[in-house]
């Protein structure tokens, strides 16, 4: 039986792992306006998670998945010619459902959330 759920995939345009890790949170300190995440940048703090963004992921109503750059190109054997991404699985089909360049021209939350929305449930 074919597997035709949606997911949506946000790929992070950071590499995983603690020593990647410790040095997006340095970069994000000293000099936040060169870091090159902005998905990350938007939806995270320093050290977490931010609330807005949880409540909007936990009431989209469609299944997520959080990959580090490293870790879609492991799972998926894809590399993408840019980071981050928001990308749509349909079963085995994935494609671009919102580039890069999108997320680097969101300056909050409520921008993107409003770019997903607007993407995911066009109005009629």
């Amino acid at each position: 039986m074919p597997d035709n759920t949606s997911t949506l995939i946000f790929v992070y345009n950071a590499d995983s792992g603690l020593f990647n890790t410790m040095s997006d949170i340095a970069h994000k300190m000293l000099s936040p306006a060169t870091y090159s995440c902005n998905l990350c940048a938007i939806t995270h703090g320093l050290l977490s998670e931010k609330q807005e963004w949880r409540a909007f992921i936990e009431q989209l109503g469609v299944a997520v998945e959080f990959l580090h750059r490293d870790e879609f190109v492991k799972q998926y054997k894809q590399t993408l010619s840019s980071y981050p991404v928001i990308l749509q699985r349909q079963g085995q089909t994935i494609s671009t459902l919102i580039a890069s360049k999108q997320i680097d021209e969101c300056h909050s939350i409520a921008d993107l959330t409003q770019l997903i929305e607007t993407t995911i449930r066009p109005s009629a």
